[in-house]
């Protein structure tokens, strides 16, 4: 039998009511995800099918963008690592599948943990965003978060079934 979607499970334990949907987003993505790629052989990651992003790229992709818009809703700037990684995203590695979910695992583990700890009064409080400072506010970087990582779950989805058809 298999379980609803993480948003017809009922809150995530400690995380404020407005966040709930970020968790659910994040913990939808993350189960999908590791049911997509079970079985999934290491030597596709890097195929690029009808030249759409690779399995790889999708993964590191996810786990830097998470780390990224965490680290601006807490008003940080990235780090010299977190522009390396950034700047690699797309360079095939060698890693296994099970490397990268364990570095994405890591990461959503990281954003749920930030999201139980996160004052709700601060939601609307303006944040800015790279370089430019461009416009945002927690809110909007937190949400962000969990609907790219939804869009890539999506597109790593079709690219999967491509690749092991």
């Amino acid at each position: 039998m298999s379980l609803p979607e993480f948003w017809m499970r009922g809150p995530v334990p400690e995380v404020p009511a407005l966040l709930q949907p970020v968790a659910h987003a994040l913990l939808q993505a993350q189960e999908e995800i590791h049911t997509m790629l079970s079985g999934f052989p290491d030597a596709l990651l890097w195929e690029q099918p009808v030249g759409v992003a690779s399995v790889g790229f999708h993964l590191r992709h996810i786990t830097g963008v998470l780390d990224r818009l965490f680290t601006y809703a807490d008003q940080q700037s990235l780090s010299s690592v977190q522009l390396d990684y950034l700047a690699g995203e797309k360079t095939p590695r060698d890693v296994t599948v099970d490397t990268l979910l364990s570095a994405l695992d890591e990461q959503i583990s990281k954003a749920i943990s930030k999201l139980k700890t996160t004052d709700e009064s601060t939601l609307t409080a303006f944040r800015g965003v790279g370089r430019k400072q461009l416009p945002s506010t927690v809110i909007g970087l937190l949400f962000h978060a969990a609907e790219h990582t939804m869009r890539h779950t999506g597109q790593l989805l079709v690219t999967v079934k491509i690749l092991q058809a």
